[in-house]
């Protein structure tokens, strides 16, 4: 028999601002991920799974997410739908500075499901976080989303961050999943898949390096 998935539905950072805000998300398109976001917390509610809203507070002399603007104030899809638990943060990881990490524990949740924005920053921070803390985790790519970067370093497009992103962290940090077959999961009981580093380079590599995976 297969072991229970004790599951909590991390929803992070669905802020105005990354909806239509001074910094909007833009792949995949809001709208898709909004909508995504939504259904996620409404099989969890559906399930029993805890949902907890993460809600980031940057100063008031930010130039967004700052405190007392209403582009920093949680998006109504997820405010209408309320939580289990509310956690305010000032860093990117959920866990800084916060008691999320004790609350998981206290409800012996072993696996974390993290939906929201943006995927390259707040969603990998904590998704890092979290294995390094001892607990599994998934990503609902098409409930997440990442903007556009241009800087000393070079430039990416918020497809290109979004992408790279997600086979990294299926590679070694998180199951990357789809809303729906997230929701199979759920209904099903069965675990996602879950990858290495070492097979992903070594597929990466088929045809070239002669070495088994």
């Amino acid at each position: 028999m297969e072991a229970t998935i004790r599951r909590t539905l991390l929803v992070i950072d669905v802020q105005n601002d990354y909806i239509g805000g001074r910094l909007p998300i833009e792949y995949p398109p809001a709208e898709q991920s909004l909508a995504n976001i939504g259904r996620a917390m409404d099989a969890a509610r559906a399930a029993g799974i805890p949902v907890v809203a993460v809600q980031h507070i940057a100063p008031e002399n930010a130039p967004f997410l700052d405190k007392g603007s209403s582009g920093a104030d949680l998006h109504p899809a997820v405010a209408s739908r309320g939580w289990d638990h509310y956690v305010l943060k000032s860093m990117p990881s959920s866990f800084c500075g916060t008691n999320l990490d004790a609350w998981l524990r206290e409800r012996q949740i072993d696996t974390i499901t993290v939906v929201g924005y943006m995927t390259q920053n707040c969603d990998f921070s904590a998704v890092v976080h979290s294995v390094h803390s001892g607990f599994k985790v998934e990503l609902l790519s098409d409930a997440t989303g990442a903007v556009s970067y241009a800087n000393r370093a070079g430039s990416a497009t918020a497809e290109e961050i979004h992408r790279v992103i997600t086979v990294v962290m299926q590679a070694r940090f998180a199951a990357v999943l789809t809303t729906d077959e997230w929701l199979e999961s759920v209904a099903s009981g069965r675990e996602p898949e879950r990858d290495s580093v070492f097979a992903s380079n070594r597929r990466a590599l088929k045809g070239v390096c002669p070495c088994p995976i």
